[in-house]
């Protein structure tokens, strides 16, 4: 059964909304949740049947959103700094927070540490697509520069991680750049396009419209790329929603059609949602980290518990070690 460190004290909304999606979790999956933080206010949110089921590490530190990442790594009472450690001592195979993603994703790396072969880790995060799929885009943003032989790493990483959890029998797997040329990109892309020249599943350089087309499993980039895919992103669709709801607003038949539609709207939410979803993987480190959004909600915190329980018992990272290796030996 899984053990699963939760960071109870992050996130913008404090425990409350932490505390009640650890409870779904429970309700649909069966594990062992370890939430740390102030254990006076956990308590106010478990049920009494639950009380049982819950392990709570007390922790009277939380590393606010505006403190520095680099204050993680002293600040040994912090509710990440535990949780974190509970997963380098074994006593936990993976860790959830929504708290400050900086902090998680620093203490993830150098407590834990990084698996065989990986230089840097990548934070991973599932895009929309049209064949109903997602398409696995990395990084987005654990680093912001990036040497071929990093980008070649995360192509690694991202291909288990899709074959593994996604159960994507051959991962398509393409280098981000501005055309689908050889030519085309900057110097790391042009290295790393002939690196992965013999890399099973890769397809070549993708466009920034082919993440979303089904085209493609996978979409390697660095983290200074990756963040911007992400934030535009999300920033279209938030944008799109406005401009549906404000255009229905103004107008009777708009209305009247937006009742008969309202399934295909639900539809649509939901595959925009980042609470369906729950969080993004932290890939190459030993156990598991999923750095989760600040405004997370229970259902969000419900779906990065079962992330990282996914992540747990596929054995991607064994996938991963093993097939980096070989690459390192060529």
């Amino acid at each position: 059964m899984a053990k699963i460190a939760i960071d109870a004290m992050g996130g913008d909304f404090g425990p409350e909304p932490i505390v009640k999606g650890t409870i779904k979790a429970l309700q649909e999956k069966t594990f062992e949740p370890i939430l740390v933080g102030k254990k006076d206010e956990i308590l106010r949110y478990i049920p009494k049947k639950y009380i049982n089921l819950i392990t709570i590490v007390e922790a009277s530190d939380i590393i606010d959103m505006s403190d520095a990442a680099t204050d993680a790594l002293k600040r040994r009472d912090s509710s990440i700094y535990k949780a974190i450690e509970l997963v380098r001592s074994g006593e936990a195979a993976g860790v959830v927070s929504a708290g400050h993603s900086g902090a998680t994703m620093s203490l993830a790396t150098l407590r834990i540490g990084r698996l065989k072969h990986v230089s840097r880790p990548a934070l991973v995060t599932l895009m929309p697509a049209k064949d109903g799929q997602r398409t696995v885009l990395l990084d987005v943003g654990a680093n912001t520069d990036c040497k071929s032989e990093n980008l070649v790493e995360f192509a690694i990483m991202g291909h288990y991680y899709a074959k593994d959890v996604l159960g994507i029998d051959d991962p398509r797997t393409g280098l981000l750049a501005n055309g689908e040329e050889e030519s085309k990109g900057n110097e790391v892309t042009k290295e790393t396009f002939k690196k992965l020249g013999t890399f099973d599943g890769f397809i070549g350089n993708v466009e920034g419209n082919n993440i979303f087309d089904g085209s493609v499993d996978v979409v390697v980039c660095d983290g200074f790329i990756g963040n911007l895919v992400l934030k535009s992103s999300e920033g279209v669709a938030s944008t799109i929603s406005y401009f549906l709801k404000d255009y229905i607003r103004r107008s009777p038949v708009a209305i009247t059609g937006a009742l008969l539609m309202r399934k295909v709207f639900k539809l649509l939410k939901k595959e925009v949602d980042y609470a369906e979803f729950g969080g993004a993987p932290l890939i190459g480190i030993k156990g598991c980290a999923i750095v989760g959004h600040g405004k997370s909600n229970s259902k969000a915190i419900k779906n990065a518990i079962f992330q990282a329980i996914s992540y747990i018992d596929t054995g991607v990272n064994e996938h991963i070690e093993n097939h980096l290796k070989e690459y390192k030996e060529q």
